[in-house]
Parts: C-alpha cells; structure tokens; sequence
C-alpha cells in the first residue's frame, strides 16, 4: 500500500512540475509511461491553480477597484504555471494563421514564432477573461476560477485522448496521451472541481459553462485538425485557453 500511494504521490508531482513553475518536494523518477499516467493529476493541478487565483482574487478585493483584484488574480496564475498554456495559444495561433501547409505549421510552431496573430490571440483571450471575471459576484468569480481552469485541462486531457498527434508518421498512428482509466480520473477531478461553483450557482451554470468550454475548446481542436491532422503542444495550449474562455462565456451567458 506505502508504495501504491507514493507512486501516485510521485504521479501528482509530475504533473505539478511539468504543469508548473512550483517546486516539488522530492526528486522523481522520470520515464515517458510516468509521464502519461501522470496526465490524470493534469484536471487537479488545474483545480490548484484556479484555486491560487481564487484566493488571491479574495485577498484583493478590498484594494478599489475592483478590477485590480481580478488583474492580479490572472496574474497570479500566470506566475505560476509560466504562462504555460498560453504560450501554446501564440505558438500555434500564428502557425495555423500563418503556415501554407502542414510541414510549414509545425515548423513555425517549432520556432516558437511570437507574431502578430499569436500576440492578438492571446490579447483578446486575456481581456475577454479578465472583463467576464470582473463581471461576477465575488463568490462566483472564486469558483469559477476554480472551475474554468479544471475544466481547461480536462480539455488537454480529452484532445490527447481522442486525437492523432500531427507527429505521427504518415498521420495514421493513433498516439494516445492518456490512458482510459487515466482519462476517468481527469474527468473524476474536473466534476469534483465544479461542486463549489454548483453550490453557489446551480446546476444550470455549471451546465452552461461547460457547454461553453466545449464548444470552444473543440472548434480549436477542429481547426488544429484541419490544418495539420491532429495536435501538437501548442495546440493543447490553445484548446486550454479557448476551453477556460469558453467556460466564462458560457457561466456569463446563464447569468
């Protein structure tokens, strides 16, 4: 039992460490089947990261106005993920508005290119974030916080687990990301993530916030299919991001 429970304590700081820019507590064992059975952590250390947000949003408040609070609640995540995600929203924006074909796209993104589109993409994702949270009733913002960003890597979760890698040869080899029991603990965690949002909201929030990181989160998906076959990093970023904005549209949208 000790060694079950530390393999998937080491499970749950893998993913925390390739997720985010926090210190773990203890060296790892590394290996590529680590890694993907660490995916199912993935909806978790959203839910950490929402909950950072959460909390510094809280703490800010009373600072006027109150649209400081929620700048340095987005900030706060940025901090600590490293801009992570949305780095993979500017990558592969540019490259998918940019690239002729697939073999250019997947260049660029390589290059990591910081143009024009990526830097409006992610503008208007994080104007959009920050005006939808600043919108809501303080207890509703906490949760949604926590919420949007479980929700967002559950997005991750489900593109690795449903679609070719755009590196796959000859773009017929199905490389899954995530194991099936892997995928259920995600989405185990994501459904635990909404319960303070459901509380304070109800079920119909819940329902429409979900519907909206769906809805975004796939149509990136979609285009990322249509342009290169499949995903890369960077377009888990992007379906992160669209995924999370999707959430506060859709929460917005019931209120």
């Amino acid at each position: 039992m000790r060694n079950v429970l530390r393999l998937e304590a080491d499970l749950f700081w893998l993913a925390l460490r390739y997720l985010t820019a926090l210190p773990v507590p203890r060296a790892l064992p590394e290996s590529d089947d680590l890694m993907v059975r660490a995916v199912k952590y993935h909806t978790g250390v959203g839910t950490l990261v929402g909950l950072l947000g959460a909390l510094v949003l809280w703490a800010a408040m009373p600072v006027p106005p109150g649209m400081v609070a929620v700048l340095l609640s987005v900030a706060a995540t940025l901090l600590v993920t490293g801009a992570f995600h949305e780095a993979g929203l500017v990558g592969a924006v540019e490259a998918l508005t940019t690239g002729r074909d697939r073999a250019e796209i997947i260049a660029l993104m390589d290059q990591r290119r910081f143009g024009v589109y990526g830097a409006l993409a992610l503008g208007m994702v994080l104007a959009l974030k920050v005006t939808l949270i600043a919108g809501f009733p303080l207890g509703l913002a906490a949760a949604g916080l926590v919420a949007g960003h479980a929700t967002g890597r559950m997005a991750c979760v489900h593109v690795t687990g449903t679609t070719v890698h755009a590196r796959s040869e000859g773009m017929q080899k199905f490389v899954p990301k995530v194991t099936p029991d892997g995928y259920r603990v995600a989405l185990t965690l994501t459904m635990v993530a909404l319960i303070p949002l459901t509380l304070v909201a109800g079920i119909g929030a819940v329902l429409c916030g979900f519907a909206g990181a769906v809805l975004l989160g796939q149509a990136f998906r979609v285009w990322s299919i249509n342009r290169i076959g499949g995903y890369t990093g960077d377009c888990l970023g992007g379906a992160q991001q669209l995924a999370e904005l999707g959430f506060y549209l859709g929460l917005a949208l019931w209120l």
